[in-house]
């Protein structure tokens, strides 16, 4: 690897070629410093998972030459995998004021927050972590205080952009430091590392007080109990919602875990100062139909979050019907399509008007559009474009853009290791990959036997057999055949399963009867043997022998 090699290199574990996962390493020297450790959801091809992290198995083997994380901002996909992951790395961790305040919550529910050390990173100072000389530059974003990365190196300057885009009403926290960028241009920067994620979308990125704007107008024309559901961490939108709220004469409730935790997080730094404190979810029904409006979690599906039990009818003490209104003042991430539709129409069918951005202006994406990046290319000038956080659609799109623009790009995926000098780009070398799952307290790898097993159950079905034998393991009694979600106990086919599965335990030689391990292989090949082609799958399947 590169620390045998000396140079500059950039290894992405998370991020490029997804959405999501963001787990980024630059490596200087043989000293290696990590930027963001985030999460992703479940989508259609996961259904056996529903937080997904990437795997620092590679960083983790490293973690003697890992000097630091810096984190570019609080959102989920960049700051959400620490508290799950810190103890494999256990490195400082460097954060602005607001991304450390809501990390401190996530760690401090993890019982990790005494030991992890957090250096809080005011403004645009210069630090350094170990060997990178590093500066952060504010740039707008859907989350407040999001940093671009600047890192200095012996070799040339690197500039790792985090999530951004150019917004002329940002509400809340700075526009984009362009300045900044034109000055780090003309001293000159060696690569710049880029979000691909809205490369496909031309135009002006829109606005957030555009949004806001719309919003006040709209939620004035609504009757009934009106609901928002936006992404947590935008403290911006959750401002312009209140705002809303209060000028169409309705107070504001806040209904989820996570929207608790950010409006703790936000007010510890000042955000939200002249909004009133929130109702919560237990004020439900102290507050007139017409005189409340809710800011809700789940606005991706997710099947624990508060509105997709409030959609079935499930939550303790929130209910939608007749008259009232949801709007999704958020947008559909990937792979997430099927959960948000199905919450929509559970939504419907309990009389909902259910509103999205296209209905209303509602939403604006946070991510920098094509005309955006040409802009920021035109000031940064970087000698190499290294497009990462996005799906292979969005890398190509951006690598395209950049050629246009006359600047060498390289297309990249997880796990490889680039050299960026000396030398020039260059994938010298592959790092293991992988996801791991949250389930529950645990980690598991997704193409582990836990999880490989719950999904080959999840489609094709589980059959358990269970019997007695004797001491010289012949078979006592008739065997008991469980397939939950295959068969039905009545069900002829599961009669005639059990008959042949009988027959076939009978007809194991008498060798394989003596030893308990061998009689069990032998009695699940039966089994499957039993079950024949008629079920047209190939379920899970295990016997328990009792020998008696």
């Amino acid at each position: 690897m590169t620390e045998k090699r000396g140079g500059l290199a950039f290894l992405p574990l998370g991020g490029t070629g997804e959405i999501g996962m963001n787990l980024n390493l630059y490596c200087l020297d043989g000293t290696w410093l990590a930027v963001d450790c985030g999460i992703g959801f479940s989508g259609n091809d996961t259904p056996e998972a529903e937080v997904l992290m990437p795997d620092p198995a590679f960083i983790v083997e490293h973690a003697k030459s890992l000097c630091g994380l810096v984190i570019t901002h609080a959102h989920e996909d960049h700051l959400g995998a620490v508290a799950h992951l810190w103890p494999q790395l256990r490195c400082p961790i460097y954060a602005s004021p607001f991304a450390a305040a809501v990390l401190r919550r996530k760690l401090g529910e993890a019982h990790l927050l005494s030991q992890v050390p957090i250096h809080t990173i005011h403004g645009d100072e210069p630090f350094r972590v170990g060997v990178f000389d590093l500066r952060f530059v504010p740039v707008t974003h859907s989350v407040p205080e999001a940093k671009a990365l600047v890192l200095r190196t012996p070799y040339g300057t690197v500039v790792h952009t985090g999530d951004w885009k150019l917004d002329r009403e940002p509400v809340v926290g700075p526009l984009t430091d362009l300045e900044t960028f034109r000055a780090l241009g003309e001293e000159g920067v060696l690569a710049m590392v880029c979000d691909s994620t809205n490369v496909l979308k031309g135009g002006e990125s829109g606005t957030e007080g555009s949004v806001r704007d719309s919003l006040a107008t709209l939620i004035r024309s609504l009757h009934g109990r009106v609901a928002i559901t936006c992404f947590a961490s935008n403290v911006a939108r959750v401002d312009s919602i209140a705002r809303a709220a209060r000028g169409a004469g309705r107070e504001v409730m806040i209904v989820g875990r996570s929207l608790r935790n950010l409006e703790v997080a936000a007010r510890e730094c000042g955000y939200l100062a002249d909004i009133p404190p929130f109702l919560t979810e237990q004020d439900a029904n102290s507050v007139s139909d017409d005189r409340v409006l809710m800011i809700i979690t789940g606005s991706q599906g997710e099947p624990r979050s508060a509105l997709s039990r409030i959609a079935s009818d499930a939550h303790p003490n929130i209910s939608l019907g007749e008259g009232d209104t949801v709007i999704y003042s958020s947008r559909m991430i990937p792979g997430n399509e099927q959960a948000i539709m199905a919450v929509q129409d559970n939504l419907t069918r309990r009389g909902v008007t259910v509103l999205t951005d296209k209905d209303h202006l509602v939403h604006v994406s946070g991510h920098a559009t094509s005309d955006d990046l040409r802009t920021l290319y035109g000031l940064v000038k970087p000698k190499y474009s290294i497009p990462t956080h996005g799906e292979w659609r969005h890398l190509t799109a951006h690598a395209a853009l950049a050629k246009e623009l006359g600047v060498e790009s390289v297309l990249l995926e997880d796990g490889d290791l680039l050299n960026i000098a000396p030398g020039g780009l260059e994938v010298v070398d592959t790092a293991p990959t992988g996801r791991l799952a949250l389930d529950g307290g645990r980690l598991l790898p997704m193409t582990g036997g836990v999880l490989a097993a719950r999904r080959k159950m999840l489609f094709n079905g589980m059959v358990l057999a269970s019997f007695a034998v004797d001491e010289e393991g012949f078979i006592i009694g008739e065997p008991k055949i469980s397939a939950p979600g295959l068969l039905e106990t009545d069900d002829p086919e599961s009669i005639r399963i059990s008959e042949e599965f009988a027959d076939a335990i009978d007809a194991i030689p008498d060798e394989l009867r003596q030893e308990d391990a061998l009689f069990r292989d032998a009695a699940k090949t039966a089994l499957r043997r039993a079950l024949g082609r008629k079920l047209q799958k190939r379920p899970l399947v295990d016997v328990h022998v009792l020998r008696v």
